[in-house]
């Protein structure tokens, strides 16, 4: 199948993302680029399926794909040729070739190097331009329909988790809760989980991102849940830290330094305010409570087809927010071999504020 056959027409929707990404073109210096990433690949053309290059040029659109997935690619696009490949390297190759094209941008954090190489050794006459921050804007902020998945992600975790909470006590494995509570997102309709779910309880608390093992839960622990899933495509993410039996003073105090952070941040996120300025109010109250060296990672991310996109809520960060991004908000403290405390939402940046696409409470919950 050529590259050049007639494409169907584009709908509107997806057909504005297309342009948005063809202008990467000029800017770039380049006459196309070849997609690899499974996220950028399903938001410009739909297609689902794990194993595909996309070549985009001005007036071309063609998606690369073997034969295992030629028949989803024809039901799931409507804007682009499908084009069948034996070798992957001799298809990008040829696919290259019929357009023409002497200047091909590669997205190259979703490339390996040996596809690379294979595919430059293939075509020595064409001069490949890495594209990376390039790229990144691309999806970063959502239109209303995103959103809505992932606010529909979001509600069916959070009834997952709901129901979950009842099974947490003393002698439970994190283990346990961890096949429990995702078996409840499966049942709630989730595609799946948006990561490896954390349940970290006790000293395993401390660790920011632990690994769920076979500990047993503990009366006094502090368990830090971080879960998602997936609807539609689109990821939630949330971690709640609940507490098993009692708490002490000190935890209650740290519980609370933490919620007090979570909730001024969430309260300065909006349109026009830079990721560096909102991650200091998180930063700056941690530290103030005596804290600042148990916090030692960014205060959040962007959230999408990827559980972790741009932008960035850290000191390091030049981004602003803007309205449509989906971002989240999670500070921490964690105090080695005693427990820490997590606690994060997701929201959509709007112009004087934000909405909370998580669900579940942030007060305190002793179980």
């Amino acid at each position: 199948m050529s590259c050049t056959e007639e494409k169907a027409p584009e709908k509107s929707a997806a057909g504005d993302r297309i342009s948005r990404a063809r202008m990467i073109l000029p800017a770039s210096d380049v006459e196309g680029i070849l997609f690899f990433g499974e996220a950028n690949i399903r938001y410009l053309t739909g297609f689902t399926g794990t194993d595909a290059v996309l070549l985009l040029g001005t007036h071309h659109l063609a998606l690369l794909v073997d034969g295992r997935y030629t028949t989803q690619a024809k039901e799931e696009t409507r804007e682009c040729a499908i084009v069948e490949f034996s070798d992957r390297a001799d298809g990008v190759e040829g696919a290259i070739a019929d357009l023409g094209l002497k200047r091909v941008g590669i997205e190259s954090a979703a490339v390996t190097l040996d596809s690379y190489l294979a595919i430059r050794e293939r075509a020595p006459g064409v001069d490949f331009k890495p594209l990376s921050g390039e790229i990144d804007p691309l999806r970063i902020i959502k239109e209303g329909e995103e959103a809505a998945l992932i606010r529909e992600a979001a509600r069916r975790a959070a009834r997952a988790l709901t129901e979950t909470l009842e099974e947490i006590r003393p002698g439970v494995t994190e283990q346990e809760i961890v096949a429990i509570l995702e078996m409840k997102m499966r049942q709630a309709g989730g595609e799946g989980p948006s990561f490896e779910t954390i349940v970290a309880s006790g000293p395993n608390a401390a660790l920011p991102h632990a690994t769920s093992g076979s500990r047993e839960i503990a009366d006094g622990d502090f368990v830090t849940i971080d879960y998602g899933t997936v609807w539609g495509g689109y990821h939630s993410d949330e971690t709640c830290t609940i507490a098993v039996g009692r708490v002490t003073e000190r935890q209650a105090a740290v519980y609370g330094v933490v919620k007090e952070a979570h909730d001024r941040t969430i309260d300065a996120v909006r349109e026009g305010i830079s990721c560096r300025d909102v991650d200091a109010v998180a930063r700056r109250h941690i530290d103030r409570a005596g804290y600042g060296p148990h916090f030692a990672h960014g205060t959040g991310h962007g959230v999408g087809l990827e559980i972790h996109e741009p932008p960035r809520l850290s000191e390091r960060s030049n981004d602003i927010l803007e309205e449509g991004m989906v971002v989240t908000v999670e500070p921490g403290i964690y105090l080695p071999g005693l427990w820490g405390v997590r606690i994060e939402d997701t929201v959509l940046v709007e112009k004087d504020g934000c909405e909370i696409l998580t669900r579940m409470s942030k007060d305190l919950k002793i179980l």
